[in-house]
Parts: structure tokens; sequence; C-alpha cells
């Protein structure tokens, strides 16, 4: 008989350890685009600096902030939020209240003075800007961050634009906005002001300027043909709103009829209150849903007793009476007349139907296209027909609002600095967004979104008092930290501690993690574990 085969068998851990694991599919740590952030017209960071406002880094927070905004403050309080919109915790339970958090720091950087970093180097080209609106002011200050002398020319009093004289100062307090604009012109951005340009061409070669942006904005008010008897009780809006923010009192009775649906119909209407109009009605000849103004806005007139009167059309003014006649939808959603007429009582009629761009003086300017409501036709590197001619704001196609507008001079500050040094501007591809059914929420509870104070509606109508007050610095930390941080790490340790085999290594606070691929085996618990899609599964290299 053979002797019996001894051999002590392999062990088999150590055949594991040296085969390593068999997996088909391994964890990647990634960072996607959270929606807030693509979701803002501006391109702010948001994710980041509510990071930092939530960890206390308040002044590095307002920071991040102006890398691409230069008016938080003001943005906190008249952006239109569209990341809150976008937000993925308005699933959960409410929105981020970005935009409050946002005006909180941009009024503690007023308040403690943080000063914005001088441009490292001047690069001796100048650039001419036209027109001091939020677009203007954006486009300047970003030129101005690249070491370019900025001159802008303004027909105003004051640089502003509409955030001046079209947003009531119970929205926008003047002292936040000067603040604001001083801020941009420390950084040497001059303004040339009551300077209306009326030949863009003898402009820039006079004063030997090597590229222009053109940011006039829309304050040429659509008209309307509507038989009055006295033809001097009907105003626009965009004058109406001017005169008030210009200190005057326009004289308009006790009973004000606005026709138009827009947010600068909500902003006459509630202008006419606060001026002592005792009755003020929208007149808008749609119905409520189809409206073009913020819900917000609407909801806000109406609590402080504007009345608001639907599928109705002004045919004529003989004050102190109105003749209104109501409106259908078809079937297509588009009103049309039914020849019922009905009897309105008004001493004055605020016409706000919308704006047209003044941009005649562009018609002799070679190149430049311009379409019948005075919009200019740009690239997608924001300039005109004419090279070395940008343009952005209010007077190119898109969305009419302070953030657009900001949004648009950054943009064209990118591309005018590169133009300037015969480059081209590019700019990497975005991550993908992460969308809510890609978190994995374990980790979050319901927290209640802390609301900004506000007066109560008699009071705000005695007088231009901002009516919406700011967060504290405890509930603005609180509302940083509801943050959901779609898409990017930010250090929970749920891959740490799920992980059987301990192939997460946590490398330090805010450097996060690696993966040990020698003791992975692709078991995915740590992708199912991430509560913000910071892992993603890919196929094994073979």
């Amino acid at each position: 008989m053979a002797p019996r085969d001894v051999t002590p068998l392999p062990d088999l851990a150590s055949i594991g350890a040296e085969a390593g694991p068999v997996r088909t599919r391994r964890p990647v740590y990634v960072d996607l685009l959270p929606p807030c952030n693509a979701g803002c017209p501006a391109g702010e960071n948001i994710q980041a600096w509510l990071a930092h406002v939530e960890a206390g880094r308040y002044e590095q927070a307002w920071r991040e902030l102006v890398v691409d905004n230069p008016l938080p403050a003001v943005h906190g309080r008249v952006c239109y939020h569209p990341c809150e919109s976008s937000c993925n915790r308005a699933q959960l339970d409410s929105a981020v209240s970005i935009h409050a958090v946002e005006r909180f720091l941009g009024d503690l950087a007023i308040e403690r003075g943080w000063p914005l970093p001088a441009p490292a180097v001047r690069t001796g080209k100048r650039v001419l800007v036209v027109g001091a609106g939020p677009s203007g002011l954006s486009a300047a200050y970003h030129l101005a961050r690249r070491g370019h002398e900025v001159e802008i020319h303004d027909s105003g009093d004051q640089p502003g634009g509409m955030m001046r004289y079209g947003i009531p100062a119970y929205r926008l307090p003047r002292d936040v906005l000067d603040a604001e604009i001083d801020r941009i012109l420390a950084l040497g951005v001059r303004v040339v002001a009551h300077h209306r340009v009326e030949d863009l061409v003898a402009e820039r070669d006079g004063g030997h300027f090597d590229a222009v942006f053109v940011a006039v904005g829309a304050h040429l008010s659509k008209r309307v043909d509507i038989p009055a008897r006295d033809a001097g009780r009907i105003v626009d809006a965009v004058s109406f709103l001017r005169s008030v923010a210009s200190g005057e009192h326009p004289t308009i009775g006790r009973r004000v009829a606005v026709y138009g649906g827009g947010n600068a119909a909500m902003d006459a209407a509630r202008t006419a209150r606060r001026l002592g109009a005792d009755d003020t009605i929208v007149v808008y000849r749609r119905t409520r849903a189809q409206m073009p103004a913020h819900e917000e806005e609407a909801e806000d007139a109406e609590r402080e007793g504007v009345r608001m009167n639907w599928l109705r059309t002004i045919t004529a003014f003989d004050g102190p009476e109105l003749t209104v006649e109501t409106m259908e939808l078809d079937e297509t959603g588009f009103p049309r007349p039914t020849g019922k007429f009905e009897q309105l009582a008004a001493d004055t009629v605020i016409l706000a139907l919308g704006q047209d761009a003044d941009t005649g003086f562009l018609e002799a300017v070679p190149g430049v296209q311009l379409a019948a409501d005075g919009t200019v036709a740009v690239s997608s590197s924001m300039m005109t027909g004419c090279p070395g001619v940008f343009a952005g704001g209010d007077m190119v196609p898109a969305e009419r609002t302070v953030t657009v507008g900001v949004g648009h001079g950054k943009k064209a500050a990118r591309h005018i600095d590169a133009w300037l040094r015969g480059a081209t501007s590019t700019v990497p591809p975005k991550h993908p967004v992460v969308d809510f059914d890609a978190l994995h929420l374990w980790y979050f509870g319901d927290a209640a979104r802390r609301q900004q104070p506000e007066s109560a509606p008699d009071e705000r109508v005695a007088s231009f008092t901002e009516v919406l007050g700011g967060l504290s610095v405890d509930e603005a930390g609180f509302e940083a930290a509801r943050c959901l941080s779609c898409g990017n790490c930010f250090e929970c340790d749920g891959c740490l501690g799920a992980c059987p085999e301990d192939a997460v290594v946590k490398l330090g606070a805010g450097l996060r993690y690696r993966f040990d691929y020698d003791r992975c085996t692709g078991c995915a618990v740590c992708y199912e574990q991430c509560p913000v899609h910071a892992i993603e599964m890919v196929p094994e290299e073979s």
C-alpha cells in the first residue's frame, strides 16, 4: 500500500490574498453637478459656499460666492431663485432657502467691510461698458478682476439701472445696492454718469477702447392705444417706478388700475398702495395661471390689498370710469373678447405691458443685427456681428431678470478677456446633474425650513421700508446645514463604516477617502450607503 500523502493543504486565505478579490465592478469616488448649481443663471458654486456657511467660515463662503457674483446682498433679495426650484431637498421636505443664506452673507460682508482683492496684474487693455445695470456692473467687475481698465458710460444719475430705478425700495433698500456697487468701483472701475451713448463707434475710438460690452437694458415701455378723455392720467410703469425711485411723489388719486400681469405690474400696484391709493386693481387679459409675474410677487400684492381682475382688457378710460371687456380662453388657451363690458373706478391707469430695448444707437454699427423689439443678436460668446463689440442683459434674447443679466456679464467678461488676448475661451464640460432619485437619503431627517421675518401687510403699505428681514447667524447656519450635498462627498463616513472588508481609507479632514482595491470585493455596500451619490460602481478593467 502506498504511503498516504500528508502534504498540508494550502491556506485558503493566503490564496485569496495572493489572487486578490474577484469582482466585476469596482467603486470610484465621483463629483456630480448639484441641481442648484446647474440652475443658477449666475453660475454660482452654491453647494460650496453653503458648506462654508455650515462650518461657520462666513468670509470664506462670501469669497467663494463673489468669484461668480459681485452682488450677493442684492441677489439675496431680488433673485427669483431658480436654484431653489431645482433643489432636490424640495422632494424631501422643502427646498433649502438659498437666497436667504446668500442675503445673510451679502449683508454680513457689508457690515464687516470685507474688501475685494485688487487685481494681481494690469493688462493695459481698456474696455468700455455701456449701461450700469446688473449686466454692465457684472461685466465691469469680472473684467477689472482680470486686470483690465474698465469705464462705464450710463445715462442715469447713479449706477444700478433697473435695480435702482425699477425695483422698489421695499424690496431692495438703496443703501444695500450702493454698498455693493461701491465695492465694484473700488476695484478701479470708473463710471461716467449722465452720459447717453449716441454713436458707439465714435465713443469706442475716441476713448481708445480695445473692446466694448453693451448692456443698456430694456427701458422703453410698450404702449397700447386706449381712448381716454385725459391721456395725462395714463402713465407707463417704467416711468412711474423711476419717478418714485428718484424721490418724487406722483399724484395718482385714490383709485389706481394697473394694466398688465408681469412683475413690473405687481411692483407698480404695490407702489401705488404705498403712495396712498385706497383701491388698486390689476387688470390682466389672461388667467392667473398664465400671468408672467412670479407667484410670490402676486401673492405679496394681494396680501397688501391689491385686487386682481383676470380675463379683462381695458377698452376705454374716461376717468374716473374705466371700461373693461371680459375675455374668455379659446381651445388653444388664447384669450378672445366676449363683447361683454364692465365699468370700474380708476383715477389713474398704469401701463405695465412689457418693455423694449432702447438700442437704436446700434443701428449704424457695422455687423450688428437688431430685431423688431430692439434686441441684439449675439453669438455663443456674447459677441455681436461687430468684432470686439459684445452685448448682454435685457437687450439680448433671454429671460429678463437681474440674475440672468449678471450671468451674461460674467460670461461676456470671460470671452472679452480671451478676445483681448487673441485666444478662445473654453470651459470644461460639466459633470452630470444628480437628481433626487439618485440619492440614498437615510442620513438626512426632516428639518423645517427657516423663514425670514416679514412685516405685517398693514405696516408695509404705510412706507417703503423693506418688507422681508434677514436670517440670524444660527438660522443661516441651520439652513446651510439642510443642504444635501447632492453628488459630492461631505465625509459622513457612511462608506467607511459600511465596508465589510475595511477597503475604505479615510485620508483626513477635507481630504475625503480612497479605496484599497487589494481588499475591495466590489460588493457595492459603500455605493448603497453613500447618501449623496458620490460613489459610482464602474465595470472592472480587464
